[in-house]
């Protein structure tokens, strides 16, 4: 590749140098006789488009005959393009080989060269040498440079394309792969998702199960306890009733005993009324010290009730 640019560069060379030798060429010998001197390429139209030609100021008009006649017809000077007549012209140098240039129309036909084709000394007083091939040759050398310059810098782009198409393939691939990576991730997390929620809900049933049950067992003791409660309370009220029954039937007895008592001493007789009554007295007196031995010391005021009962019988 870098051979078939130097051919390129080669053959392109030959062909500027043969058109610039012919461009000399050919304006070396029609120098006198072109009727368009000093005038620029783009402006041969405007001179060409009619027999009459206007001045750019617009001032005036001017037939192709005026045209370079060395006679100022137009104040800017726009009849006069190649020679020294209006002052406020401008001279037009092809300079072929090298750099176009522009000069002042006042500087034409006045000795000196200017221009370095010699284009603004055609009055043949002065003879100036062709300079431009040699002046342009650096120029030449530069638009090589810059020519090789731009072919290296296309190949250069050319293979950085070819990189970047490479590194935009291997991105493309890479990014596919994590797409797809980050979908089955995607799953994986779903799916995680759904077994944390199942275990935390069946974390949460069984703690409400273990509140349930705590609350079931805190219940059955706090029943346990009133039932306990009631039944130690049941049994102190039968047993509170069984010791009034008890003190009740001895306090019934005693009267009972004491009334016995009393019938006995009537029926001995008069006779032996104070033996029988002093024998009397003494059982009675025995019989309720048993008796108040046998009930229970809680009952104070019935016990002391009794010897009263007998003492009285």
């Amino acid at each position: 590749m870098n051979q078939k640019m130097r051919v390129d560069t080669i053959v392109i060379s030959i062909l500027f140098a043969a058109l610039c030798i012919a461009s000399i060429a050919r304006s070396a010998s029609s120098l006198s006789k072109d009727p368009f001197l000093g005038i620029s390429p783009e402006d041969v139209k405007y001179y060409k488009s009619s027999s009459e030609i206007k001045c750019k100021d617009g001032s005036r008009k001017f037939s192709k005959a005026q045209l370079n006649d060395d006679f100022c017809d137009c104040p800017d000077g726009t009849d006069e393009p190649g020679t020294s007549a209006c002052p406020n012209g401008k001279f037009y140098c092809q300079n072929a080989g090298h750099i176009p240039k522009v000069v002042f129309s006042s500087r034409v036909n006045d000795g000196i060269c200017d221009c370095c084709d010699g284009s603004d000394e055609n009055d043949g007083k002065v003879k100036c040498q062709n300079t431009c091939w040699e002046a342009g040759k650096v120029a030449r050398d530069k638009l090589k440079k810059k020519i090789a310059t731009y072919q290296e810098g296309v190949t250069l782009r050319k293979r950085e394309i070819e990189k970047a198409k490479a590194a935009i393939a291997k991105d493309e691939a890479e990014l596919t792969k994590l797409k797809n990576e980050e979908k089955v991730l995607k799953d994986i997390v779903q799916q995680l998702r759904e077994k944390k929620e199942q275990i935390e809900k069946a974390e949460e049933k069984e703690h409400l199960e273990k509140e349930k049950k705590e609350k079931e067992r805190k219940e059955a003791e706090q029943a346990v306890v009133h039932e306990k409660g009631e039944d130690e309370a049941k049994k102190k009220d039968e047993s509170d009733e069984k010791s009034t029954e008890s003190v009740h039937d001895d306090i019934i007895g005693t009267t009972d005993d004491s009334s016995s008592n009393q019938e006995l001493a009537a029926e001995v007789g008069n006779d032996d009324t104070s033996e029988k009554d002093q024998s009397s007295a003494t059982a009675a007196d025995q019989h309720a010290v048993d008796k108040k031995e046998k009930s229970p010391p809680e009952d104070n005021e019935n016990s002391a009730f009794v010897p009263e009962v007998v003492h009285d019988a």
